[in-house]
C-alpha cells in the first residue's frame, strides 16, 4: 500500500479495528495509514472522512482490548498489541508503559534475563544515560489459560521513535553524516551498559530505535544478555551468521560481541559508497574490533571531526 487511494479503499472497507490492525506491529499500520490520509497531506473529502474513521477504529481498539492485571506493587491498565516479536508480545500498558509476554512459557527466563539486565544498568548506570535503554517498572509472574508466564513491565519510547530496519525500508541508504549520530549514541548506549557489567548480545537494527528529529535513541530487548563474560545462550536465529565464531562456540561474551554488532548494525545503512576513512574504519571495527566503546567513541569523533568539521545538526529526512 503505497496512495492515498490504496489507504482510503482500505480503511473504506474495514468493520473492526482487527482489520486494518490484525498485524504484527499494529501501531506501524496506524502510523502507515494516517500518513497517507492526514489532511495535511491528502485533499479531498474522501480523505479526510477516511482519516475520520481510521481514527475512531484506533480508539475503539484500545476501548475493545483493555484489561487490567493487579500485582503486589500495583494495578496495570492493558490495551491491545502494541507489536509481536519471535518470541515475545508487547501489550499497551498504562498512559507510557508496555507489557511484555513471551509467547511461550519455555521462554521466560529470556524475561527473567531481561528484567535482571535492566535493574542491573539502573541501579549501577551513569543516570545521566539512562534513557538510553528502557526503564524497568516491574516484573512479576501472569497466570492466564492454565499457563504462569514471566511479564515484564518496561518504560514505552515517545512517539515518533522508529527501529532502524524500519528507517531502512524508508530510505536503503543513509548519508554517513546521518549515520554519525546514531552511531555515536549506540556507542553510548552499549559502553554505558558494559560499566554496568551487560552485555546487550543482539545488537541489531529492529532493536535500536532512534527518533529521527530529537536525535534520541533507546537500545531495546535486553532478553538475550548475560553479565559481562558468561556465554550468551540465547541467539537471535536470523542473526546467527551476524555473531562471531567464538560466541558460536561458546565463548564468554565480552565488550567487543556489541561492538562487532553495532558496526555491522550502522554500516548496513550506508551502503557501500563512503568515504574511504570511514571504510577503513568499519572494517577494523569488524575484524578487530576493541573492547571499550567509550575508547572507539573517542576515536570515531576525531574521525567525523577530521572529515566533516564540527558537528551540525542534521534533521534525519524520511
Amino acid at each position: 500500500m503505497t496512495t492515498t487511494a490504496e489507504a482510503i479503499a482500505l480503511v473504506s472497507a474495514a468493520r473492526t479495528p482487527d482489520d486494518l490492525f490484525g498485524g504484527d506491529a499494529p501501531h506501524r499500520a496506524y502510523r502507515r495509514l494516517a500518513r497517507l490520509l492526514h489532511p495535511d497531506l491528502a485533499s479531498g473529502p474522501n480523505a479526510s472522512a477516511a482519516f475520520a474513521r481510521l481514527s475512531e477504529l484506533w480508539a475503539a481498539r484500545g476501548r475493545e482490548a483493555e484489561t487490567v492485571i493487579t500485582t503486589r506493587r500495583g494495578t496495570h491498565r492493558v490495551a491491545g498489541v502494541f507489536r509481536r516479536g519471535a518470541t515475545a508480545v508487547l501489550y499497551g500498558c498504562d498512559d507510557d508503559a508496555l507489557l511484555k509476554l513471551p509467547r511461550s512459557h519455555a521462554d521466560n527466563d529470556l524475561m527473567r534475563r531481561e528484567a535482571e539486565a535492566l535493574a542491573t544498568i539502573a541501579r549501577e548506570g551513569d543516570p545521566l544515560l539512562l534513557p538510553y535503554v528502557p526503564r524497568l517498572v516491574e516484573s512479576f509472574r501472569h497466570r492466564s489459560g492454565g499457563v504462569e508466564r514471566q511479564a515484564n513491565v518496561i518504560s514505552r519510547a515517545p512517539d515518533g521513535f522508529m527501529s532502524l530496519t524500519e528507517i531502512a525500508r524508508l530510505r536503503p541508504v543513509l548519508d554517513p553524516r546521518d549515520v554519525a549520530w546514531i552511531w555515536r549514541r549506540l556507542l553510548v548506549a552499549i559502553g554505558m551498559a558494559h560499566r554496568a557489567g551487560v552485555v546487550h548480545g543482539a545488537v541489531f537494527g529492529h532493536h535500536v530505535l532512534v527518533h529521527p528529529v530529537d536525535h534520541g535513541l533507546v537500545l531495546v530487548d535486553w532478553s538475550q544478555s548475560v553479565p559481562l563474560g558468561r556465554p550468551l545462550t540465547a541467539l537471535v536465529a536470523r542473526h546467527r551468521d551476524d555473531y562471531p565464531p567464538e560466541i558460536l562456540a561458546g565463548g564468554p561474551a565480552t565488550q567487543a560481541v556489541d561492538i562487532r554488532l553495532a558496526t555491522r548494525c550502522v554500516a548496513a545503512l550506508m551502503g557501500d559508497d563512503v568515504p574511504a576513512p570511514i571504510r577503513r574504519f568499519v572494517r577494523g571495527s569488524l575484524t578487530g574490533p576493541p573492547g571499550d566503546a567509550w575508547g572507539l567513541l573517542g576515536e570515531l569523533d576525531e574521525l567525523l571531526d577530521d572529515l566533516y568539521g564540527p558537528r551540525k545538526y542534521r534533521p534525519l529526512h524520511l
